[in-house]
């Protein structure tokens, strides 16, 4: 292996970091409001939405994926292997991503035909993208510390997109489409192509390759499927990353619901009074009117607002809990900080069981001390996954970064695709019915039991994994340390 200076430029971290900015415009999307959009706007019947959902989310992790990760790590360019697929799939992701939550009006059995070929190909650019995106990572540095550091920056961008997705997204789609869903949707997705193809872009020539494979390094297909078998530490984290996404496609794909539904309007709206929320966006409706931006009217639903709230907070929680997890990884390990803080912030999700509809200040507060916690874990996964490409490249004198990134990003697809499913699912089980304004008590039930007890499952069986997972501080220090020495004599 060679490799150049292991510093990075907060350039290059900042210009790195857009392309998940970019990518998480739409895969929060996906996460949050695919079921929503199918359901509500679209008009899909659930258990259907479910199975387009489920379908192509397979497809993405048993097929697309791992092609691409041998496809990737084959790739030789003037660029690198991964950096030239930022600009290979910059404008095919912006095209797909608006025609997925676009609603051309067929019948029945053409809005499913179209729902699952134009998600099943956004999925396969999504794999294009993303996954040289993820094993880009792995090939910057070498330097665990900045490996740390560039995961921060990376994932304070995702929770900037999170923020815009989880805060912004619905009211955007009510603003966009005055107040029509159908129009919303499309023209806040064409705002979202458009910047995140720029952002890809941008990190396309912000970026460099400088861990690469030695030129005399040839590995077969079957060499490198047979170096993950063996490798204990890559199966753990395939698992733990599985069931990090189950919980949060579950968790993300309900809260919509949980505010419609569940929550009592009348409480919602006394909270938002209380605390000046909507004496605050009255004075910012009338600002934007002064100044003849007429449409832009902050959306009058409760639930909607409210919603937008609780997302808010939680997401600048988030961001701060990442500002710790660079100092606390750098002192702890990763694997200990990951699961402490993965552990204390699904007892936050857990106590959501508790909260009666009324509960709204209970409700806030338990998801801002949760962003708290799980914020110092979402660095903290990527970069153990760059870790356990470097103890492959360790044990096997081999590396292929990009059938590691493959492999853990096929269990992503596969969380998001069981989780996201399980919203349809579940729903259809309790009976939802979207045609109705007042769910049964039955569906209200099912909503509850999916953002409480059914989402801390998924995590609770991760924090049990970390028990077998030995890649802790002291074996990452042996494994940066004995990489470098082998790259330097190997130049």
């Amino acid at each position: 292996m060679t490799s150049t200076s292991d510093k990075l430029s907060v350039v290059e971290k900042i210009g790195y970091s857009l392309g998940d900015l970019a990518a998480n415009l739409i895969f929060q999307t996906l996460v949050s409001f695919l079921a929503f959009f199918y359901t509500d706007v679209y008009r899909i019947p659930a258990s259907s939405a479910g199975t387009v959902i489920f379908t192509g989310g397979l497809l993405g992790a048993f097929v697309f994926t791992p092609m691409m990760g041998l496809i990737a790590d084959r790739t030789r360019t003037r660029w690198g292997k991964f950096r030239p697929w930022l600009l290979w799939t910059a404008i095919p992701f912006g095209v797909l991503a608006l025609l997925a939550f676009s609603t051309p009006q067929f019948g029945d059995s053409g809005k499913l035909f179209y729902a699952l070929a134009t998600y099943t190909l956004l999925v396969m650019v999504y794999a294009a993208n993303n996954l040289p995106y993820s094993a880009l990572s792995g090939v910057i540095t070498g330097s665990m510390a900045e490996r740390n550091s560039l995961s921060s920056y990376r994932f304070t961008a995702v929770m900037i997109a999170q923020f815009v997705i989880q805060v912004l997204l619905l009211p955007l789609v009510l603003i966009l489409g005055s107040g029509d869903k159908v129009r919303g949707f499309h023209n806040t997705m064409l705002l979202f192509a458009i910047a995140g193809t720029v952002f890809f872009l941008i990190a396309f020539f912000t970026t460099k390759e400088r861990i690469v494979p030695a030129a005399e390094q040839r590995s077969s297909i079957r060499e490198d499927l047979t170096d993950l078998a063996r490798n204990r530490p890559w199966m753990l984290m395939l698992l733990a990353t599985v069931l990090v996404f189950i919980n949060l496609a579950l968790k993300g794909g309900m809260y919509v619901y949980y505010f419609k539904y569940y929550m009592d309007e009348a409480a919602l709206g006394a909270f938002l009074q209380g605390i000046g929320f909507n004496a605050f966006i009255a004075g910012l409706n009338n600002l934007l009117t002064g100044i003849g931006l007429t449409e832009f009217q902050w959306p009058k639903d409760t639930p909607t607002s409210a919603f937008s709230l609780f997302s808010a907070c939680g997401i600048i929680c988030m961001i701060i809990g990442i500002s710790f997890s660079k100092p606390l990884a750098d002192r702890f390990g990763k694997r200990d900080v990951f699961g402490g803080a993965l552990f204390a912030s699904t007892l936050c999700l857990l106590a959501f069981w508790f909260f009666p509809p009324t509960g709204v200040g209970s409700v806030i507060a338990a998801y801002i001390v949760h962003g708290l916690l799980y914020g110092i874990t979402t660095p903290l996964l990527w970069a153990m996954i760059a870790d356990v490409a470097d103890w492959s490249e360790w044990k096997n004198n081999r590396r292929a970064t990009a059938i590691t990134f493959s492999a853990i990003l096929i269990g992503l697809k596969l969380g998001l695709t069981i989780g996201g499913a399980l919203v349809a699912k579940i729903l259809a089980h309790y009976g939802y019915n979207p045609d109705l304004a007042v769910q049964s008590a039955e569906a209200v039930h099912g909503i509850k039991m999916a953002v409480s007890v059914y989402a801390s499952i998924p995590f609770l069986l991760c924090c049990a994994l970390l028990f077998f997972y030995k890649i802790d501080k002291r074996v990452e220090m042996q494994l940066e340390r004995e990489l470098a020495a082998r790259r330097v004599s190997q130049q």
